[in-house]
Order: C-alpha cells, then structure tokens, then sequence
C-alpha cells in the first residue's frame, strides 16, 4: 500500500490537529500488509503517533511534523515502569510511539519538531556568558519512544528542537540510523540526540547531531534491562558530533551488561566531554573499542548557584572520562569497566583525562596508544576542579592533572601517545599523571 496522510484528512497548517488522519493512514497501511504512509510537504500538528509493523512513515522535502505540547494530546505509556533514577524521566509521553512491532522506519528528508524552544526560557543566571543550561517550564516529552521494534531502520530525516530525549530505542534489535540531522538548542537539559538503551545489532552512521545534552549514549535504564537485558553489538561510525556534555558516551544508566561497542571515525566539536563511560549501577562494561575520533572539548559556565535544584553542566572539558563510582544517596556497586582499546585520538582539550574507579568497582584493561592531546584555552574558564558527577563524590576542586587516575588496572596510556601543554595552559595543568 502506498497513501498519503491527505487521503484520511490530514490539514497542513501547522494549527489543526491531524492526529486522527495520521493514526488511520498508519493504522490501513499496516492492516493491508504494510507499505509507505507518505507526508507531503506542509506542516502538520499532531499529538502522539503510535509506528506500526511494515510500515514506512515517509516524510517528503518540505514536510513537518509538529508536536504539540498538551498533555491531553500526548498520553503517559510509561507510568508503570519502575526506575530510582530521575535523570531518566520516564514520565511525560512522547510523540513518536512503537512497541512490539517489526519491520518499521521512519525516512524522507522532512522535519520532525519537538518545540523545546516553548519549554527552555533564559533567566540570564550565569552573568551574562549565555552557555549555561536554561530553565525548564511545563510539560516537556520525548520526542520519540521505540520500544521492542525488530528491524528498525531511520534515515535522512531531521529532528529538530526537542524538548526531552529525542531518538530514544528500548529493546529494538536489527537497527539501522543513518543520515539523520539531530537540530537540538544547546543548552537546553535532557535533550540527547540518540539513546539506544538495552538495544541489539545497531548501526548508527553518518549522522551530524547538536545538542545540550549527550549526542550519542549507549545505556542499559532499569526497566528495559529487566526486559530485554544486555546492549550489545553497537557499531557507531562517521558522525558530527556538538555536545555540552558528552559527544560518545556509554552509561550512566547501567543496569545491564554493556558490551562489545564500537565508536570510530567521528568529529567533536566543542563538546564537554569527548568519550565517556560511566558504570554506577552494577552492570559489566566490557569489549570496547573507540578508534579515530578528533576535534575539541572544553568547560562552559553553568548557572549561578541559586537553590538546590539548580542544573549544571557534566563535565570540565575532558577529552576521555572513565568512571565508576557510587551514586549520591545510593547503596549500590557501581559494577565494572574492562577491556577497552583506544587509538588514534586527536583531541584539542581542556580537562584532564580521568580513569576513576574504586576498589570494589576498578577499571581494568584500558588501552590508550597512537593518539595526541593538546591541553589548550578554549573558554573563559581555568581548570580548577575533578568531575564526578553523578556521584557521592560529585564536583571538587583540585590541580587538573593531564591524566588522573584511580583504582585502575593495567591502564596503559604511554604507547606512541603525545601529550603537550600549550602555553595558555600552562598556569592551569599539572603536567604528570596522577594516581591515587
């Protein structure tokens, strides 16, 4: 079957809600055998849009779903996960809906908008520097929620301006993003670009992704990894990545086994992080591989401390952050990180690169070889502290080594590797490597 959202009536005035036409397109396409539901160019408002099996949700040049922001329109299929985490946020609804479906995509050179530029608002609470995360009002979902689809293919389209996580998979397998453009404000919190969370056999390539929070985060949330278990055979390759946290992260979420995870041939520009891996939940990460990344990370302003829930930036412009280590107000074993190679790292840096563990949830087994860092002043702001968050040990000040090291085994970082301090940095970087 091959129809457009226009045979089921479906308004393109970006003010009249098409909901209904876009959910009966889907739901004959996929009733007839499957096929491509078309969206022609226009701008359609819609609440959420359930994906179905064998369906191609197809967005022509010129075309534009928007989401709208009432919670009428977005109903919560999450409310009975149960998750201690909050940075995870599972309340909300989302705009984009599968589960337990087959042989989905979503594709076409069309434009899907979340609106968060109706959520975040500036309150100008960092002096005036305009790079802190802005405030937060109202209701704000995913962009997307992708659960237990097999064979899931996403490609070409742009994601603009989301309002919570924007490309979330939980449980997928067989997965296919390519192309895609994520256009996310950056400083605007929760607003990853792409999460596969307890996800099996994906490929994501040749994507250029901009946004506050992390731009790639492979993780394993509570109540998917009771579900589907272990996030396993990732393969991320050939993206642009702008970020102010981390560009290629796995973690924090761990509460599965993470495992064989490759990241290759991708730029950072001006990230807070470059590479990052975070155990805090007691899931094993192991068999990592993370070769040919360059570009730059450096430090932002955050707000201006003004109460207890205020939102800081993760990160002090590391270009590589390994870390294990308790959550704040948590009984919980970290879990460990192991076996993980990296080479061919360029980076243009302003934090140190951290290995972090503790004694009963060390990292074993990295390899750092034929790489460069160069420590140089990017921002405003000198290196003056350790980053852990989130953890028990949260943010501290101290001398920013070029490498800090803790309850780690068999690390090697010297193997044909150049470090050098340039001379803005000079006053800022101890240049030794600390272990403790």
């Amino acid at each position: 079957m091959n129809c457009s959202i226009m045979d089921f009536g479906a308004v393109a005035d970006g003010i009249t809600r098409s909901t209904a036409a876009i959910q009966a397109a889907i739901d004959a396409c996929t009733a007839s055998g499957g096929g491509r539901v078309t969206v022609p160019a226009g701008k359609y408002l819609s609440g959420t849009i359930q994906l179905k099996s064998n369906v191609d949700l197809h967005l022509e040049r010129g075309a534009e779903l928007i989401a709208s922001l009432d919670p009428a329109d977005l109903p919560d299929r999450m409310g009975d996960f149960d998750d201690d985490n909050r940075d995870t946020g599972w309340e909300g609804g989302c705009f984009l809906f599968a589960r337990h479906a087959e042989h989905v995509t979503l594709s076409g050179f069309g434009r899907i908008d979340g609106r968060g530029r109706e959520v975040f608002y500036e309150d100008d609470a960092d002096g005036g520097s305009h790079e802190s995360p802005l405030k937060v009002r109202g209701f704000r979902p995913r962009l997307s929620f992708l659960e237990d689809v097999r064979d899931l293919t996403v490609k070409d389209l742009t994601f603009y301006d989301a309002a919570f996580w924007t490309l979330h998979m939980a449980g997928c397998r067989d997965v296919l993003i390519e192309g895609i453009r994520i256009e996310n404000n950056e400083r605007g919190p929760n607003n990853d670009g792409i999460d596969p969370d307890c996800c099996q056999n994906v490929i994501i390539r040749g994507c250029v992704i901009r946004c506050a929070d992390d731009a790639i985060v492979v993780k394993a949330t509570a109540p998917m990894a009771r579900k589907y278990g272990d996030c396993a055979n990732i393969l991320i390759s050939g993206c642009i990545l702008r970020s102010h946290s981390s560009a290629l992260k796995i973690g924090t979420e761990t509460w599965g086994d993470i495992h064989h995870v490759t990241m290759s041939d991708c730029i950072l520009d001006n990230c807070t992080r470059g590479v990052g891996i975070w155990s805090r939940d007691g899931g094993r990460i192991h068999d990592i591989m993370i070769h040919h990344i360059s570009g730059s990370t450096r430090r932002y302003r955050d707000r201006v401390r003004q109460d207890s829930e205020v939102v800081v930036w993760w990160g002090k412009g590391e270009p590589v952050f390994l870390s294990a280590t308790r959550r704040a107000g948590v009984d919980r074993v970290p879990g460990v990180i192991e076996g993980v190679w990296m080479d061919h790292l360029n980076v243009v840096c302003e934090g140190a690169i951290m290995i972090a563990g503790e004694k009963e949830s060390p990292i074993r087994d990295l390899s750092i070889r034929d790489s460069s860092f160069t420590w140089k002043q990017q921002g405003s702001l000198a290196p003056d502290c350790l980053d852990e968050q989130p953890s028990r040990r949260g943010v501290y000040p101290y001398e920013v080594p070029m490498a800090y090291i803790r309850s780690g085994e068999n690390i090697s970082l010297r193997e044909n590797v150049g470090y050098r301090i340039d001379a803005s940095m000079r006053p800022h970087i101890r240049e030794t490597f600390v272990e403790e």
